[in-house]
């Protein structure tokens, strides 16, 4: 495996996580737990297979998979802001809400309860040294490098970003200043749903079809991300880029002999535990996360 393969294979790998990490901080630095990452996901893998497959474009599949985590992320706004639940179990909830809402209604649109029948995507072109500008041919690879530099600038560097920092780590002081916190905080959490929404919707056009649970933990592996990233948007995108190359290394040491396949599938958890573990004590959170009383 030469070296452009490998980067290009990873590059590929952390799209789903650099879209998941980038919604994600917008809802945890305006106060919001985003453990709601993999329902979003999957919920918007589905919306874009289910509107890939009837409408025939897989720009139609990008706005169904935006709108089904724009739902998600409502319900999950709701039940925080408005009621107030804890924000852990309602994020345990809806990731199991989404796993059971996806594969009944994968049974209902296409008779099956594993996976939809191939639809239209994006495809990438280019083989060889080619690869990695052939990547840049699938419009959601560039979007999905953008995501993170777009949203760190966005946090940084305007009003509506000042706005979300205040509600994460000041609401009642906020508030006095005549921030309208619970809006704030509802919008980001909007964002949070359709930026991870896209990283689901990557998959399933990436790979022309849904899977029942395709998503398979990128959510929680987004959410170690900003974590490692301390709540920094480039930061946490690095740590995406970081997670996807210990997955691209494990695809490539599957294919040896030298190491037991068992101890090379663990290579990316282990990496997240270790790089967690590492960051812990050091991690700063936003003061008010988990916490939307005003």
């Amino acid at each position: 495996m030469t070296i452009l393969v490998f980067i290009a294979q990873t590059i590929r790998i952390a799209i789903p996580y650099l879209f998941a990490a980038a919604g994600g901080v917008v809802a945890e630095r305006s106060g919001v737990i985003s453990l709601t990452l993999e329902g979003f996901m999957l919920t918007g893998a589905f919306g874009a297979a289910l509107g890939s497959y009837y409408s025939g474009s897989p720009w139609a599949g990008v706005a169904g998979g935006i709108a089904g985590g724009l739902l998600f992320g409502l319900i999950h706004a709701i039940g925080s802001i408005r009621y107030r639940a804890d924000q852990v179990v309602l994020g345990v909830a809806i990731n199991l809400l989404a796993i059971g809402v996806t594969r009944f209604f994968l049974h209902l649109a296409f008779d099956s309860s594993s996976n939809s029948p191939r639809v239209p995507g994006f495809s990438s072109s280019g083989q060889g040294h080619g690869l990695l500008l052939g990547l840049l041919h699938n419009p959601l690879v560039v979007l999905g490098l953008l995501a993170i530099p777009v949203i760190a600038w966005v946090i940084h560097r305007t009003p509506f970003g000042l706005r979300v920092r205040a509600a994460g780590e000041h609401p009642q002081a906020a508030s006095t200043l005549g921030v309208p916190v619970a809006r704030v905080r509802y919008i980001a959490v909007a964002i949070s749903g359709a930026l991870a929404a896209m990283g689901g919707v990557y998959l399933a056009l990436d790979q022309h079809q849904f899977t029942a649970e395709m998503t398979g933990g990128r959510g929680y592996i987004a959410l170690a991300a900003i974590i490692f990233g301390n709540w920094d948007p480039l930061r946490a995108g690095i740590a995406c880029f970081l997670f996807a190359a210990a997955e691209a290394l494990q695809i490539h040491l599957q294919g040896t002999a030298a190491i037991p396949s068992q101890f090379v599938q663990m290579i990316p958890y282990v990496l997240t535990i270790v790089a967690l573990a590492g960051v812990v004590r050091k991690a700063m959170p936003p003061a008010s996360l988990g916490r939307c009383e005003l």
